[in-house]
């Protein structure tokens, strides 16, 4: 178990959530960096995430995958789509904003169990994992720490807050590994299916931020581009 790979998912978060005091990051270019880490996410599922299940032998890793799938579905009606960069205000009377512990409490449980299939799994696998999970948490740190400014907190909330959110896939990590240093037999069935249904998630998360980058349909060079970046940047490292 690497100390810095809890280093690297930790400050991924804090310093891209950060960067919103100090940078003005226009929905446009939010847009381009979900295309990129969305691009990335299904293109590993594909490359390395999926075959690596199936080669390993797991049973019913495919009902595993359609359970992560729908799981995030569920997900979303109470993170409302943070994970694509969906950002919602929500309004308490007729001048202060909600805090959405809703919201949060969705977004924790995703980033928990993206945590999770961390502690195990091949050396290649695993980096392809990891660099995965911080790219997809850039975007999601940008879109979460614009969410708690606007909705009428403190810095000093929003930053907490922000701190929790990074420590969660660590957390989840851990657990994980804290679960398979304690079990008897069984280990290689259980890190199986959690990676399933964490492929599942990320394919749904990927698929999404994929459709929606194709705004009315229309054809758009620069996130094409993207794509192909971050798609080609997942097959580089198989």
């Amino acid at each position: 178990m690497s100390y810095s790979m809890y280093l690297f998912l930790f400050l991924s978060v804090i310093v891209s959530g950060l960067s919103v005091l100090f940078i003005n990051i226009s929905s446009k270019n939010l847009k381009l960096l979900l295309s990129f880490s969305g691009a990335f996410l299904f293109a590993i599922s594909v490359l390395h995430l999926i075959p690596e299940i199936y080669a390993s032998g797991a049973a019913n890793a495919g009902v595993y995958i359609l359970i992560g799938f729908f799981a995030q579905i569920l997900l979303e009606f109470f993170s409302e789509g943070i994970e694509h960069g969906h950002i919602h205000i929500h309004k308490h009377g007729h001048e202060h904003s909600a805090f959405p512990y809703a919201m949060m409490i969705g977004l924790s449980i995703h980033s928990f169990l993206e945590g999770m299939p961390l502690a195990n799994g091949s050396t290649d696998t695993h980096e392809s994992l990891l660099t995965g999970i911080i790219l997809h948490n850039i975007p999601i740190a940008i879109a979460l720490m614009t969410m708690l400014l606007q909705s009428h907190i403190s810095k000093q909330q929003a930053i907490m807050w922000l701190v929790v959110f990074a420590l969660i896939t660590p957390l989840g990590s851990f657990t994980s590994y804290a679960i398979g240093q304690n079990m008897i037999g069984g280990l290689s069935m259980y890190s199986d299916r959690i990676m399933a249904v964490v492929v599942g998630i990320f394919l749904h998360i990927s698929t999404t931020i994929l459709f929606e980058s194709s705004e009315n349909h229309r054809f758009n060079l620069i996130k094409f581009v993207v794509i192909l970046l971050g798609a080609s940047l997942a097959f580089i490292g198989s």
